[in-house]
């Protein structure tokens, strides 16, 4: 009787899993390029987002932007049933706050959140920016549609609140468009106080700043290749903490590290056209994105954007010099790529939503044993674990092996000294947590 009570559990957990598969694909294929070129173009066609910008006209500036965002994010929650909770949430920022707030300003987010069947407090987050700016940070008033940077991201998190609100989730999604980012990353910061306000579990930020170009200035065209920016480990960590991971590793694990790697494996088994690259930096050299405001805070967040950058089109005056067309106007994007990357983010949002926690505790033992010895705290939800390991010099988690519903295993003849190691939790339809790298040390 309880060989076939397990054998049931088997083939259900089977079915399950190959109906999220099924799901994943489906949801792939449910990305509109054709959608989200409308929603560029309707962006950038409001002349200037500039966070200074006009508040009260219909048609021009960055009041008119966030409430035709918001009008698109209700007309969504109408198509699935009142699904999403659309709201604002926004922050007075004071002229004089740094030398691009020249005037009192209220930065203005615009959220909509579909909140989860079984962890409803705990969230993950896709994020574009509204705002744009020229070449002057501090000039608000002439023409910068921002149709690149950052139009493509905003209109893909719109285009994902579409696609993944057709199904259910265990954890909850935010969708979100972050404003004041050319400021300072203001919005990005008010958001992720309240987040800290609220008491909301932040699982992490999927931060998309400009997803929409294939052209490099260096020359390289590619519609395949996007980035995936991290930071090694939290600024938040203690001493304690820091002096451990001397000893034992991490150097490379901290939370949005584990991230990337669970959006760059999911890309791969979905998306294997696609070529996710791991940046091991916070984000590009001398330059910011909203996610870092949520990594100040101690959240899991990563920037995911183009390869190829093309430098003539970003943060620029619109004009011709020298036969070279500057400014970031719709027809610099391509919306086929935009709808690659939209696609990496819904299929990452989903699998994250769909899964159980990470484990919270991850023991490791094994000194001087011909063999790594674990033990980790049990997660509710989960019905079976899946063990991790990778060499010391690898960026990706390269093996694994599932142990089943315990909560301690040994891994014989794998020497500890050798290898890194995490712990993901399963949950019963099959999906898979972020990988918990050991926090603890046992003998």
């Amino acid at each position: 009787m309880r060989l076939l009570i397990l054998l049931g559990l088997f083939v259900l957990s089977n079915t399950c899993l190959a109906q999220k598969e099924a799901d994943i694909y489906a949801i792939v294929n449910s990305v509109s390029a054709e959608r989200i070129k409308n929603d560029v173009t309707t962006l950038a066609n409001f002349g200037t987002r500039h966070t200074l910008s006009d508040t009260i006209s219909k048609t021009r500036g960055i009041g008119a932007a966030r409430r035709w965002i918001k009008k698109e994010f209700q007309k969504t929650g109408e198509d699935c049933n009142n699904c999403l909770e659309v709201t604002y949430q926004k922050n007075l920022v004071k002229k004089g706050e740094n030398d691009r707030i020249t005037k009192d300003v209220w930065v203005v987010n615009v959220l909509a959140i579909q909140k989860g069947t079984k962890y409803p407090n705990r969230y993950i987050i896709m994020s574009g920016d509204i705002d744009s700016r020229v070449s002057d940070p501090n000039n608000y008033t002439s023409d910068s549609p921002g149709a690149n940077d950052n139009a493509s991201g905003m209109a893909g998190t719109l285009e994902a609140a579409r696609v993944l609100s057709k199904y259910s989730f265990e954890n909850s999604i935010i969708y979100v468009g972050l404003s004041g980012e050319e400021q300072g990353l203001f919005g990005g910061k008010g958001l992720a106080a309240h987040a800290k306000e609220k008491g909301w579990e932040i699982i992490g930020i999927l931060n998309n700043d400009m997803i929409g170009n294939i052209t490099g200035v260096n020359g390289v065209i590619s519609n395949r290749d996007f980035r995936i920016f991290s930071e090694p480990v939290p600024p938040t960590e203690t001493e304690k903490e820091r002096k451990a991971r001397r000893f034992y590793g991490g150097e490379v694990d901290g939370i949005s590290r584990q991230l990337a790697r669970y959006v760059y494996k999911t890309t791969k088994k979905y998306m294997p056209e696609m070529n996710p690259m791991l940046i091991y930096r916070l984000d590009r050299f001398g330059r910011g994105g909203h996610h870092r405001p949520f990594n100040d805070a101690g959240f899991a967040g990563i920037r995911i954007m183009e390869a190829h950058e093309n430098y003539t089109q970003q943060h620029q005056d619109i004009r011709t010099e020298n036969g070279i067309a500057y400014g970031d106007v719709v027809s610099h994007v391509n919306f086929e790529y935009n709808k690659k990357l939209t696609a990496v983010n819904a299929i990452s949002l989903a699998s994250i939503a769909w899964a159980p926690p990470a484990p919270k505790k991850v023991e490791i033992g094994g000194i001087v044993e011909p063999a790594a010895k674990f033990k980790w705290s049990k997660v509710d939800g989960a019905v079976g674990y899946k063990i991790y390991w990778r060499d010391t010099t690898s960026p990706t988690w390269d093996y694994s092996k599932p142990v089943g519903n315990v909560l301690q295993y040994t891994l014989n003849g794998i020497v500890i000294d050798n290898y890194f190691f995490g712990i993901a939790s399963i949950g019963a339809n099959g999906q898979e947590s972020f990988i918990t790298f050991p926090n603890a040390i046992f003998r």
